[in-house]
């Protein structure tokens, strides 16, 4: 959404499907899961009233709107992509079937994986731990607003202190806010490693991906 509160910025959605395109030209195979919170928030909405399983799924809707957009901006950088959804709409994309996307994997074209897992009571960060395991992947790469995991926000705290690596128990002993502990908790059954970077600064995703030490990284050694 950029800085303009709610919606969908066009410039942010270009400059990150601009940082895919330059990462995919390294052969690097990429499943993308993306949220919905810039549309609307199932879980801020079942705070407020709203009948919890009503608000995941209006949630999980709202993921699919953002996962077509980033379609579009994606393929107009001629990129090839495919949207595969947890919940059924053959009109906008893909049922997600597991050998479906590795074969679009292998084919080259980039995945996202839209409406979270299909289910009430799940979080996109749940989903991209299941899809991530699912499809066998190396690493999650979550992407956020700032450089890595601090103890506290380091947008309301100058003395945060940052974390270069944390194990997957760490994490959900101090409760920090990364990830949910079912998302961390599947990454630590399966040794899926997690990085977390800020998308927000231009050529921070290649670089991760090519080894630099930013971020924070969460694994079990």
């Amino acid at each position: 959404m950029g800085k303009q509160g709610l919606g969908i910025d066009p410039d942010v959605v270009d400059s990150v499907a601009l940082e895919i395109k330059e990462v995919r030209s390294l052969g690097v195979q990429i499943g993308l899961v993306i949220g919905g919170g810039n549309i609307f928030r199932g879980l801020s909405a079942s705070a407020r009233g709203m009948d919890r399983v009503s608000a995941d799924y209006m949630g999980m809707l709202a993921t699919v709107i953002n996962a077509l957009a980033l379609q579009d901006f994606l393929e107009r950088n001629e990129v090839v992509t495919r949207v595969l959804s947890a919940i059924k709409m053959e009109e906008l994309a893909e049922p997600f079937i597991r050998r479906r996307a590795i074969r679009h994997l292998e084919k080259g074209r980039v995945i996202i994986l839209a409406a979270g897992t299909g289910n009430p009571y799940f979080t996109t960060d749940t989903a991209a731990a299941l899809r991530a395991v699912e499809i066998e992947a190396d690493v999650i790469m979550k992407g956020t607003k700032v450089d890595g995991v601090y103890d506290s926000d380091p947008e309301t705290n100058k003395d945060a202190k940052k974390f270069n690596h944390l194990g997957y128990l760490d994490v959900v002993r101090r409760r920090l806010k990364v990830m949910d502990s079912t998302a961390v908790t599947l990454c630590m059954d399966n040794n899926l490693p997690i990085v977390v970077f800020n998308l927000t600064k231009r050529g921070y995703l290649k670089r991760v991906l090519l080894g630099e030490p930013l971020g924070t990284k969460i694994s079990g050694a």
